[in-house]
């Protein structure tokens, strides 16, 4: 795990904000451009109030600007971490010799299940797209009421793939595969270094995807450092007061006995 100074700290800030500035401009102007297409093209799409499609419009912007920020933030990270690259690298060169063995449907199969979220959302658009074109033809309906039953039907239909993902996901971590992983790695309290234990580890779905855990652990250990360095701090200041009070109890012992001689000489 790598600790990032105060300097590292910012420059991955504005490197993350401008992935996500860009990427909500470009996602705003596509947004807008299919707002503007289908209202020229759908009388219905026309019939939608003004501030429902600038949300139509806002959301693609919104929801460009919180990958790609996420993606530059994961790249960042990489460019600048050697072995992260070397890591990565090495993965790549790692499945693409197990992928040469592998046929065209079984290749196609692992990427649907690492890409299964975004397969998801592509289908929720497609079958969006699809029944506002089938609803689209009923004209005794309003423009609200079809893109209503539009997205009844779309949100069944995601459902039911939804549902189908998740008993997949269910599948494979009872099998020990998918996100969640189990393997066999050497006993870190073995000597020998001969036995071996089983360890659950998290797969990633996307480069960077467990970033944020490190950068938590990060900025716990800073504050665990911190907490170490106010008790030390606190401990020695405790240490030189008991010392002082030591020191302030011996002087007055010895003042003592001067001063009782003192009185009986100004007596005598």
């Amino acid at each position: 795990m790598k600790v990032l100074t105060k300097e590292e700290e910012q420059a991955h800030y504005n490197a993350t904000l401008k992935g996500g500035v860009l990427g909500g401009v470009i996602g705003t102007a596509v947004g807008t451009g299919a707002v503007l297409a289908a209202s020229r093209r759908f009388h219905s799409f026309r019939a939608l109030t003004v501030p429902f499609r600038a949300f139509l419009a806002a959301s693609g912007g919104t929801f460009v600007a919180v990958i790609a920020a996420d993606r530059a933030s994961a790249s960042y990270d990489i460019e600048h971490t050697p072995e992260k690259k070397q890591a990565i690298e090495r993965e790549h060169e790692r499945e693409r010799l197990l992928n040469e063995g592998k046929t065209v449907l079984t290749r196609a199969k692992e990427w649907a299940e690492e890409n299964r979220y975004p397969i998801i959302f592509g289908f929720w658009v497609v079958s969006m797209v699809g029944s506002f074109t089938i609803v689209n033809r009923n004209r005794y309906l309003s423009g609200a009421q079809k893109l209503v039953q539009a997205r009844m039907y779309a949100q069944g239909s995601t459902l039911a793939v939804l549902l189908a993902s998740f008993a997949a996901e269910a599948s494979d971590a009872q099998k020990g595969k998918g996100r969640w992983e189990t393997i066999k790695v050497l006993d870190p309290n073995d000597p020998t270094h001969k036995h071996l234990i089983e360890k659950r580890i998290h797969k990633e779905r996307y480069q960077g995807e467990d970033q944020w855990m490190e950068m938590v652990e990060a900025e716990e250990a800073r504050m665990k450092d911190r907490k170490k360095a106010a008790a030390e701090k606190t401990h020695e200041k405790e240490k030189e007061t008991k010392s002082h009070d030591k020191e302030s109890k011996s002087h007055e012992k010895e003042s003592k006995p001067r001063d009782t001689k003192s009185d009986a000489k100004a007596s005598s």
